[in-house]
């Protein structure tokens, strides 16, 4: 086998340069590593114009979701029960001295309802119109919670739209039974 000239030996070329790397031909510089287009989120200095690209919607809009979530529950949740506490304290006040009268003879009549059945309208009104945004802020609560748009509001909305129900129920009924109190002359 011949031995190899004396002097300087070429770089190897193609696939064998340096461990798998090509190689260019004497005179040219090595390419720069390939970039990707948006960058790495995570290392801001791989992006080609040095800002992270943005992953998802702008940040303004990215809580716009659990926002609409926490105020449907506040609405399912306070506006609705006063809305019914006031109708059921006039409920209360308007039919009380009957209901009380009709209690004693041992029948129940529910035509003692019908000086107030507009009260009693609203206060159902109240109920339904708070169970629908109610469950509307519920789901679209844990919507914000589960993609990240909002989630602090989205926890909040939940809990408030799981406590409607409750603040509901008890404000409704305080009021009702003052306004049966204040209607029968018990209240003082």
């Amino acid at each position: 086998m011949p031995s190899p000239p004396p002097g300087p030996t070429p770089a190897p070329s193609g696939a064998d340069a340096g461990g798998g790397r090509y190689a260019p031909p004497p005179g040219y510089a090595l390419a720069p590593a390939p970039v990707a287009p948006y960058g790495n989120p995570l290392r801001p200095s791989d992006s080609p114009y040095g800002v992270p690209a943005a992953a998802g919607p702008p940040p303004a809009a990215a809580a716009t979701l659990g926002i609409i979530a926490f105020v449907l529950s506040l609405v399912a949740a306070v506006g609705t029960s006063i809305v019914a506490a006031v109708a059921a304290y006039r409920v209360g006040l308007g039919a009380g001295r009957r209901l009380f009268d009709d209690a004693m003879v041992g029948s129940f009549d529910w035509s003692f309802l019908t000086p107030v059945r507009g009260d009693v309208l609203w206060t159902e009104i109240a109920f339904w119109t708070g169970t629908a945004l109610g469950i509307w802020a519920l789901v679209q609560g844990i919507i914000a919670i589960v993609k990240r748009r909002g989630r602090g509001f989205g926890i909040a909305a939940v809990v408030i739209a799981c406590l409607g129900p409750v603040v509901f129920g008890v404000v409704v009924q305080s009021l009702l039974a003052a306004g049966l109190a204040a209607g029968t002359g018990l209240a003082g």
